[in-house]
């Protein structure tokens, strides 16, 4: 069955991917690698990422381990769904999350198709997180590094996306994935680990956005309207942030936007404002088997945070204890023990 499986590998140059290739090829499955070009200064704009040092490493690491590689050109397909989205949901007075954007329309959609059409069997991304088969479908599991794991960023995926793809590395932690590129020398054991948005990179995102969107002067004021300073616009802003406003008497947080008088609301780090108990969710999406609503559950609201105890309703989810910085157009990811089970987007 392993020699029979022929998988396509997304390799970016970092070493989750790379030893993840490493691994598939040791266990004797048929391995070929792919390297997805999005980023393109024509295209998307002004931003930091390194993706020719990336290519160049893929190709590297690929030779290495003597395995097929080939390059992937999305660009317009990602200036298209995701550069734009950004522009489009920052104007409109959101927090989007690219890199699940990014995994639903470009690693498990673009990349699944084309490996499928190639005659590929499966597709392996270097994420720590890990999928598993029961009698009712496919299950995403939390990635066994809880430092690391990375299933809320696959919080989109369906069935068919999970049934095609392999995590070699979600039963490892970080230290044993550097110590295996070491062992096996892969040129890339030392590199550092890739920050920013994904396929954009390590970017100020002030910088990033006012490319599009231009500033417009506006007021920055407390919960009780009092006047405390000024802001370049409120699309440059995200719900919960501290750094940037500049303000006397802080710390100050973002507890408000106001898109329609372009003002920026704050408020203390013991504001009530700061705080929500029940958040209103669109798009309820079930990754596996339908649960019977309401649910008694946990969630988190953003990346690393620690799971949170709700009551999961169809169009809403009510925490247990208030939640800091609710930002609309993020990702609510339900788990039910280690299984992400359903998500949806933060109105």
């Amino acid at each position: 069955m392993v020699k029979k499986t022929k998988i396509l590998v997304g390799l970016s140059g970092g070493v989750d991917s790379a030893v993840s290739l490493y691994l598939l090829k040791k266990q004797g499955y048929r391995v070929e690698a792919a390297y997805m070009k999005c980023f393109s200064e024509n295209i998307n704009l002004k931003g930091q990422c390194p993706w020719k040092e990336d290519r160049l490493m893929a190709y590297r690491i690929a030779a290495q381990l003597q395995v097929p590689i080939r390059t992937l050109n999305f660009e317009n397909q990602y200036h298209k769904k995701i550069v734009n989205y950004i522009f489009s949901a920052y104007k409109k007075g959101l927090t989007p999350n690219p890199d699940i954007l990014c995994n639903n329309e470009i690693k498990f959609k673009l990349f699944v198709d084309y490996a499928i059409k190639a005659g590929f069997t499966k597709i392996a991304t270097g994420h720590y997180a890990r999928v598993k088969e029961f009698k009712k479908g496919f299950s995403l599991l939390r990635g066994l590094d809880p430092d690391k794991d990375q299933s809320y960023f696959l919080s989109g995926l369906n069935q068919k996306q999970l049934s095609l793809a392999i995590f070699p590395i979600g039963e490892l932690r970080k230290t044993q994935v550097r110590t295996l590129a070491k062992k096996s020398k892969l040129a890339n054991a030392d590199k550092p680990d890739s920050q920013g948005i994904c396929f954009i990179g390590k970017v100020d995102l002030k910088t990033f956005l006012s490319q599009k969107i231009k500033p417009k002067k506006g007021k920055i004021i407390d919960t009780k309207g009092k006047e405390l300073g000024g802001h370049q616009g409120v699309w440059y802003y995200t719900i919960g942030q501290r750094k940037g406003l500049d303000l006397p008497g802080g710390p100050w947080y973002i507890a408000e936007k106001d898109i329609k008088n372009n003002r920026l609301i704050v408020a203390k780090a013991d504001s009530p404002e700061l705080y929500k108990k029940e958040i209103i969710i669109g798009n309820l999406h079930w990754l596996n088997q339908e649960y019977k609503l309401p649910l008694k559950t946990k969630a988190q609201i953003r990346y690393r945070q620690p799971a949170q105890n709700i009551i999961l309703y169809k169009n809403k989810a009510i925490f247990k204890t208030p939640q800091k910085g609710v930002a609309s157009g993020q990702i609510l990811a339900v788990y039910k023990g280690v299984e992400l089970i359903a998500s949806g987007n933060i109105v």
